[in-house]
């Protein structure tokens, strides 16, 4: 089982910076491919960027240039660290975790941004 939490959500103006955390459970953090999602109202959850335990990453095009992913394994965090925020950034954003052969993943409980005009 992993617990997954999340933190450094908020309000920020367009243009403004924020920085996510995510704090993970159990051992298995350094071999885990870590992952943040986003959910706007009305639409569906979308991956916005992922780290493999190779430091391998993956990001949405919405989203180069402006975001960037990255992990402490000491720490057993995955971090998100958004510049530039747009209006169109606003959601509530999850942290996932999965094994990299697939199967069970887990889901923190997710931070609200909200970026005004």
């Amino acid at each position: 089982q992993v617990r997954l939490v999340e933190s450094g959500g908020g309000l920020v103006q367009a243009g403004g910076s924020l920085r996510l955390s995510c704090a993970a459970s159990g051992s298995d953090f350094r071999i885990m491919t870590m992952g943040w999602y986003r959910q706007a109202p009305g639409k569906q959850r979308e991956l916005v960027a992922s780290i493999s335990k190779n430091g391998n990453t993956n990001y949405a095009d919405s989203v180069k240039g402006r975001f960037t992913i990255s992990r402490d394994n000491a720490k057993n965090t995955v971090y998100l660290q958004m510049d530039s925020l747009k209006p169109e950034d606003t959601a509530v954003y999850y942290c996932n975790s999965e094994y990299p052969w697939g199967g069970l993943d887990y889901w923190g409980q997710g931070t609200q941004v909200t970026v005004s005009s």
